[in-house]
Protein backbone atom coordinates (compact mmCIF):
# COMPACT_ATOMS: atom_id res chain seq x y z
CA UNK A 1 0.00 0.00 0.00
CA UNK A 2 2.98 2.21 -0.68
CA UNK A 3 1.77 4.05 -3.61
CA UNK A 4 -2.06 4.73 -1.68
CA UNK A 5 0.16 6.10 1.31
CA UNK A 6 1.93 8.68 -0.61
CA UNK A 7 -1.12 9.51 -2.73
CA UNK A 8 -2.59 9.95 0.92
CA UNK A 9 -0.02 12.26 1.85
CA UNK A 10 -0.18 14.51 -1.33
CA UNK A 11 -3.77 15.06 -0.99
CA UNK A 12 -3.66 15.43 2.70
CA UNK A 13 -0.77 18.35 1.86
CA UNK A 14 -2.87 19.63 -1.10
CA UNK A 15 -6.30 19.49 -0.07
CA UNK A 16 -7.78 18.91 -3.00
CA UNK A 17 -7.39 15.47 -5.42
CA UNK A 18 -6.42 17.42 -8.84
CA UNK A 19 -3.72 18.92 -7.36
CA UNK A 20 -2.11 15.96 -5.84
CA UNK A 21 -2.63 14.19 -9.06
CA UNK A 22 -1.12 17.21 -10.82
CA UNK A 23 1.91 16.82 -8.31
CA UNK A 24 1.65 12.65 -8.14
CA UNK A 25 1.59 12.58 -11.89
CA UNK A 26 -2.13 10.58 -11.89
CA UNK A 27 -5.10 11.68 -12.79
CA UNK A 28 -8.07 13.12 -10.97
CA UNK A 29 -9.86 9.52 -10.66
CA UNK A 30 -6.98 7.77 -10.33
CA UNK A 31 -5.97 9.64 -6.92
CA UNK A 32 -9.30 8.47 -6.25
CA UNK A 33 -9.07 5.07 -6.51
CA UNK A 34 -6.16 5.15 -4.36
CA UNK A 35 -7.54 7.00 -1.41
CA UNK A 36 -10.73 4.46 -1.94
CA UNK A 37 -8.38 1.22 -1.62
CA UNK A 38 -6.38 2.83 1.45
CA UNK A 39 -9.86 3.73 3.42
CA UNK A 40 -11.31 0.58 2.59
CA UNK A 41 -7.96 -1.12 3.87
CA UNK A 42 -8.00 0.98 6.70
CA UNK A 43 -11.72 0.57 7.42
CA UNK A 44 -12.15 4.34 8.11
CA UNK A 45 -12.68 7.24 6.16
CA UNK A 46 -9.47 9.82 5.90
CA UNK A 47 -11.44 12.52 4.50
CA UNK A 48 -14.27 15.01 5.00
CA UNK A 49 -15.27 15.96 1.85
CA UNK A 50 -16.51 19.09 0.07
CA UNK A 51 -17.62 20.34 -3.03
CA UNK A 52 -14.04 21.87 -3.81
CA UNK A 53 -11.93 20.57 -1.82
CA UNK A 54 -10.84 17.82 0.98
CA UNK A 55 -9.84 18.16 4.82
CA UNK A 56 -8.49 15.38 7.05
CA UNK A 57 -10.60 14.18 9.51
CA UNK A 58 -9.80 12.85 13.06
CA UNK A 59 -8.85 9.62 12.28
CA UNK A 60 -6.96 11.10 8.92
CA UNK A 61 -4.71 13.66 11.32
CA UNK A 62 -3.67 10.46 13.44
CA UNK A 63 -2.64 8.56 10.29
CA UNK A 64 -0.81 11.45 8.32
CA UNK A 65 1.97 11.28 11.09
CA UNK A 66 2.48 7.23 10.77
CA UNK A 67 2.28 7.68 6.72
CA UNK A 68 4.87 9.96 6.67
CA UNK A 69 7.55 7.77 9.07
CA UNK A 70 7.05 4.70 7.04
CA UNK A 71 7.55 6.57 3.72
CA UNK A 72 10.72 8.22 5.29
CA UNK A 73 11.85 4.44 6.62
CA UNK A 74 11.10 3.13 2.98
CA UNK A 75 14.00 5.96 1.49
CA UNK A 76 16.20 5.52 3.94
CA UNK A 77 15.88 1.47 3.24
CA UNK A 78 16.20 2.13 -0.62
CA UNK A 79 19.16 4.38 -0.08
CA UNK A 80 22.57 3.65 -1.53
CA UNK A 81 24.56 2.69 -4.50
CA UNK A 82 22.36 -0.64 -5.45
CA UNK A 83 18.53 1.05 -5.43
CA UNK A 84 17.20 -1.49 -7.96
CA UNK A 85 14.92 -4.09 -5.90
CA UNK A 86 15.47 -7.77 -6.04
CA UNK A 87 12.26 -9.12 -4.76
CA UNK A 88 8.85 -7.99 -4.65
CA UNK A 89 5.85 -8.46 -6.90
CA UNK A 90 4.97 -7.00 -10.33
CA UNK A 91 1.60 -6.48 -11.34
CA UNK A 92 1.51 -6.98 -15.21
CA UNK A 93 -1.34 -6.74 -17.57
CA UNK A 94 -1.14 -7.91 -20.97
CA UNK A 95 -2.95 -9.05 -23.83
CA UNK A 96 -3.69 -12.77 -24.17
CA UNK A 97 -1.50 -12.77 -27.20
CA UNK A 98 1.64 -11.12 -26.11
CA UNK A 99 1.57 -13.39 -22.78
CA UNK A 100 1.94 -15.91 -25.31
CA UNK A 101 5.42 -14.80 -26.99
CA UNK A 102 7.42 -11.37 -25.61
CA UNK A 103 6.22 -11.84 -22.20
CA UNK A 104 7.69 -15.17 -21.85
CA UNK A 105 10.68 -14.10 -23.51
CA UNK A 106 11.29 -11.25 -21.08
CA UNK A 107 10.21 -13.16 -17.83
CA UNK A 108 13.28 -15.92 -19.00
CA UNK A 109 15.61 -12.31 -18.81
CA UNK A 110 14.02 -11.33 -15.48
CA UNK A 111 14.23 -14.67 -13.94
CA UNK A 112 17.89 -14.60 -14.70
CA UNK A 113 18.28 -11.06 -13.12
CA UNK A 114 15.80 -10.73 -10.18
CA UNK A 115 15.20 -14.82 -9.49
CA UNK A 116 13.01 -13.33 -6.31
CA UNK A 117 10.78 -11.25 -7.92
CA UNK A 118 7.06 -12.40 -8.22
CA UNK A 119 4.87 -11.48 -11.71
CA UNK A 120 1.23 -11.25 -11.38
CA UNK A 121 0.08 -11.14 -14.78
CA UNK A 122 -4.02 -10.18 -15.25
CA UNK A 123 -5.19 -10.85 -18.96
CA UNK A 124 -7.62 -7.78 -20.01
CA UNK A 125 -8.26 -5.80 -23.66
CA UNK A 126 -6.37 -2.99 -24.10
CA UNK A 127 -8.41 -0.41 -23.04
CA UNK A 128 -9.32 -1.69 -19.82
CA UNK A 129 -5.77 -2.13 -19.16
CA UNK A 130 -4.82 1.23 -19.85
CA UNK A 131 -7.42 1.96 -17.03
CA UNK A 132 -5.80 -0.39 -14.34
CA UNK A 133 -2.44 1.50 -14.93
CA UNK A 134 -3.77 5.02 -14.64
CA UNK A 135 -5.36 3.60 -11.25
CA UNK A 136 -2.43 2.06 -10.26
CA UNK A 137 -4.16 -1.02 -9.86
CA UNK A 138 -1.21 -2.32 -12.28
CA UNK A 139 2.10 -1.40 -12.50
CA UNK A 140 2.22 -1.47 -16.11
CA UNK A 141 0.31 -3.32 -19.01
CA UNK A 142 1.72 -4.76 -22.36
CA UNK A 143 -1.08 -3.48 -24.87
CA UNK A 144 -2.15 -2.11 -28.18
CA UNK A 145 -1.50 1.50 -29.16
CA UNK A 146 -5.09 3.19 -28.73
CA UNK A 147 -6.61 5.18 -31.45
CA UNK A 148 -6.58 8.69 -29.19
CA UNK A 149 -3.98 10.24 -26.98
CA UNK A 150 -3.18 8.95 -24.13
CA UNK A 151 -3.34 10.91 -20.59
CA UNK A 152 0.10 12.62 -20.15
CA UNK A 153 0.39 10.89 -16.57
CA UNK A 154 1.16 7.75 -18.98
CA UNK A 155 4.18 6.94 -21.02
CA UNK A 156 4.28 4.58 -24.18
CA UNK A 157 7.44 2.72 -25.21
CA UNK A 158 6.83 0.87 -28.66
CA UNK A 159 7.66 -2.89 -28.65
CA UNK A 160 6.58 -4.43 -32.40
CA UNK A 161 3.75 -4.42 -34.82
CA UNK A 162 2.29 -7.06 -36.46
CA UNK A 163 0.32 -7.20 -39.87
CA UNK A 164 -3.17 -7.39 -40.09
CA UNK A 165 -4.16 -9.09 -42.97
CA UNK A 166 -7.24 -11.79 -44.25
CA UNK A 167 -6.77 -15.16 -43.14
CA UNK A 168 -8.84 -17.08 -45.08
CA UNK A 169 -9.51 -21.48 -45.32
CA UNK A 170 -6.62 -23.13 -47.57
CA UNK A 171 -9.25 -24.44 -50.06
CA UNK A 172 -10.49 -20.41 -51.27
CA UNK A 173 -6.57 -20.72 -52.63
CA UNK A 174 -5.65 -17.71 -54.58
CA UNK A 175 -9.12 -15.81 -54.35
CA UNK A 176 -8.61 -12.24 -53.94
CA UNK A 177 -9.27 -10.80 -50.73
CA UNK A 178 -12.12 -8.80 -51.55
CA UNK A 179 -14.29 -11.04 -53.48
CA UNK A 180 -13.52 -13.40 -50.03
CA UNK A 181 -14.67 -10.89 -48.01
CA UNK A 182 -17.92 -9.76 -50.16
CA UNK A 183 -18.74 -13.98 -50.18
CA UNK A 184 -17.54 -15.56 -47.71
CA UNK A 185 -18.84 -15.35 -43.92
CA UNK A 186 -16.74 -13.32 -41.77
CA UNK A 187 -15.16 -13.87 -38.28
CA UNK A 188 -14.93 -10.54 -36.88
CA UNK A 189 -11.84 -9.52 -34.35
CA UNK A 190 -13.56 -7.89 -31.30
CA UNK A 191 -14.57 -3.85 -31.72
CA UNK A 192 -14.23 -3.59 -27.70
CA UNK A 193 -10.22 -4.49 -28.59
CA UNK A 194 -8.44 -1.29 -30.16
CA UNK A 195 -7.19 -4.09 -33.10
CA UNK A 196 -10.69 -4.73 -33.47
CA UNK A 197 -11.56 -1.16 -33.87
CA UNK A 198 -8.44 -0.77 -36.71
CA UNK A 199 -10.35 -3.80 -38.74
CA UNK A 200 -13.75 -1.85 -38.55
CA UNK A 201 -12.19 1.58 -39.63
CA UNK A 202 -10.62 -0.62 -42.32
CA UNK A 203 -13.98 -1.90 -43.44
CA UNK A 204 -15.77 1.43 -42.96
CA UNK A 205 -12.91 3.53 -44.64
CA UNK A 206 -13.00 1.17 -47.62
CA UNK A 207 -16.93 0.43 -47.46
CA UNK A 208 -17.00 -3.26 -47.22
CA UNK A 209 -19.89 -5.08 -46.33
CA UNK A 210 -19.39 -8.14 -44.73
CA UNK A 211 -21.44 -11.12 -43.65
CA UNK A 212 -20.98 -11.11 -39.68
CA UNK A 213 -21.13 -14.55 -38.64
CA UNK A 214 -19.43 -14.17 -34.81
CA UNK A 215 -17.59 -11.60 -32.53
CA UNK A 216 -14.39 -12.85 -30.56
CA UNK A 217 -11.13 -11.34 -29.21
CA UNK A 218 -9.09 -14.32 -28.91
CA UNK A 219 -6.14 -14.71 -32.17
CA UNK A 220 -5.93 -18.33 -31.93
CA UNK A 221 -9.47 -18.50 -31.81
CA UNK A 222 -10.18 -16.86 -34.51
CA UNK A 223 -7.95 -18.69 -36.61
CA UNK A 224 -8.89 -21.77 -36.01
CA UNK A 225 -12.40 -21.08 -37.33
CA UNK A 226 -10.83 -19.93 -40.29
CA UNK A 227 -8.77 -23.11 -40.69
CA UNK A 228 -11.96 -24.73 -39.56
CA UNK A 229 -13.80 -23.22 -42.99
CA UNK A 230 -16.40 -21.19 -40.77
CA UNK A 231 -15.30 -18.06 -42.61
CA UNK A 232 -12.28 -15.14 -43.33
CA UNK A 233 -11.24 -12.89 -40.75
CA UNK A 234 -9.54 -9.94 -40.98
CA UNK A 235 -6.52 -10.30 -37.72
CA UNK A 236 -3.16 -9.81 -36.91
CA UNK A 237 -0.45 -12.27 -37.74
CA UNK A 238 1.33 -12.97 -34.81
CA UNK A 239 4.68 -14.79 -34.07
CA UNK A 240 2.89 -17.85 -32.39
CA UNK A 241 -0.20 -18.26 -35.00
CA UNK A 242 -0.20 -21.47 -36.49
CA UNK A 243 -0.58 -20.87 -40.33
CA UNK A 244 -1.56 -24.66 -40.64
CA UNK A 245 -4.73 -24.60 -43.20
CA UNK A 246 -5.07 -20.67 -43.63
CA UNK A 247 -4.56 -18.93 -46.39
CA UNK A 248 -3.15 -15.33 -46.25
CA UNK A 249 -3.87 -11.73 -48.43
CA UNK A 250 -1.69 -8.86 -47.15
CA UNK A 251 -4.46 -6.47 -48.51
CA UNK A 252 -2.11 -5.25 -51.26
CA UNK A 253 -1.54 -1.50 -51.07
CA UNK A 254 -4.31 -1.28 -48.53
CA UNK A 255 -2.17 -2.77 -45.67
CA UNK A 256 -1.94 -1.99 -42.55
CA UNK A 257 -0.80 -3.21 -38.71
CA UNK A 258 -1.51 -2.85 -35.37
CA UNK A 259 1.31 -1.90 -33.11
CA UNK A 260 2.05 -3.05 -29.34
CA UNK A 261 4.42 -1.62 -26.42
CA UNK A 262 3.85 -0.89 -22.92
CA UNK A 263 1.89 1.28 -21.09
CA UNK A 264 3.48 3.13 -17.86
CA UNK A 265 3.52 5.93 -15.86
CA UNK A 266 5.59 8.50 -16.07
CA UNK A 267 6.90 9.14 -12.60
CA UNK A 268 7.53 5.51 -11.57
CA UNK A 269 10.58 5.14 -10.33
CA UNK A 270 12.96 3.84 -12.97
CA UNK A 271 14.85 1.86 -10.44
CA UNK A 272 11.75 -0.12 -9.80
CA UNK A 273 10.20 -3.41 -10.89
CA UNK A 274 8.01 -1.64 -13.43
CA UNK A 275 10.90 -0.20 -15.15
CA UNK A 276 12.98 -3.18 -14.81
CA UNK A 277 10.75 -5.41 -16.60
CA UNK A 278 10.23 -2.61 -19.03
CA UNK A 279 14.04 -2.80 -19.91
CA UNK A 280 13.42 -6.72 -20.31
CA UNK A 281 10.22 -6.42 -22.71
CA UNK A 282 12.46 -3.92 -24.60
CA UNK A 283 15.41 -6.22 -25.02
CA UNK A 284 13.01 -9.49 -26.06
CA UNK A 285 11.48 -7.27 -28.36
CA UNK A 286 14.41 -6.14 -30.16
CA UNK A 287 15.86 -10.52 -30.34
CA UNK A 288 12.57 -10.93 -31.74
Amino acid sequence: MLKEFATFIAVARDGTFTGAGQRLGLTQSAVSAQIKRLEEYLGAPLFERTPKSVQLNAYGRDVLPQAEAALALVDRMGAGEERAPRSGLLRLGAITSAQQDIVVAAMRMLRDTHPDVRVRVLPGVSLSLLGQVDAGEIDLAVAILPPFALPPELYWTPLLSEPIGLAMPAHLGDMPWREALATQAFVRYDKASFGGRLVDMFLRRHRITVMELVELDDIDAIGNMVRQGLGVALMPRTARLDMTGIGWSTLDELAFEREIGIVGRKRDDDQGLAATFAKCLVAAARQR
